[in-house]
């Protein structure tokens, strides 16, 4: 009788392991995924704009102009603001005037710069000699930055690749969804199992019952 609880209990730990990781994998994926889906989303219904959610930007370094405070390979978070709510010293991620028009710098503001019908800033990374050469226009500022993760722009750009898609967000659904297959499975066979037990015991008893009912016929006779 032990050996067939502590073979039952064997089981038993296994799918509540088996729970958790696959509870966790729903928890990790599931808002990755509506939050990927959102943004490729509004990338698309929005081109002129940089795609966020809630008025969170999630922006991937791909400098050191920041460092120390921000690396190159870190995955920072803005969050959007009015150009009147940017003070002096604030690290801000704009369209760069520079640039071709498509491409978010993000630099310390040193200057505000204000005249009659503008605003506009002056700019400089941490880690350069020289302020940016051109003023920011207001209506070029993205958002402010609120935090960054190291290394997880990486892991980001990794993602927004086929092998990554495959790696992080496929196979673990697909391993999710056969783990729940293979539990319902054993959970069938586990219930016919006892089942098949159950109605083995009842017979047996039925078949005990008959021989002592034959027994004692045959002893009143």
């Amino acid at each position: 009788m032990r050996n067939n609880t502590q073979t039952k209990q064997k089981p038993a730990a296994a799918h509540i392991v088996l729970t958790v990781i696959g509870a966790v994998l729903c928890v990790v994926l599931i808002p990755i995924l509506i939050i990927n889906c959102t943004l490729i989303f509004r990338s698309y219904t929005n081109p002129d704009q940089v795609p966020a959610v809630g008025g969170v930007v999630p922006l991937v370094v791909l400098s050191d102009s920041m460092y120390p405070q921000i690396k190159s390979g870190d995955l920072i978070v803005c969050h959007t603001v009015q150009p009147e709510e940017v003070t002096t010293g604030d690290v801000i991620a704009f369209f760069d005037p520079a640039g071709s028009g498509s491409s978010i710098v993000t630099h310390r503001v040193v200057e505000i710069v204000a005249e009659e019908d503008s605003l506009s800033f002056r700019t400089k990374g941490d880690a350069n000699n020289v302020e940016d050469q051109a003023l920011v226009p207001a209506e070029n500022l993205v958002g402010r930055y609120s935090f960054g993760i190291v290394g997880l722009g990486n892991v980001a750009i990794f993602m927004s690749t086929t092998q990554g898609l495959l790696l992080c967000v496929v196979l673990p659904l697909v391993l999710l969804i056969t783990y729940d297959l293979v539990r319902g499975r054993r959970q069938e066979k586990a219930r016919q199992s006892d089942t098949d037990a159950l109605r083995a015991e009842l017979e047996a008893l039925r078949a005990e019952k008959s021989a002592t009912q034959q027994n004692d016929t045959g002893n009143v006779t």
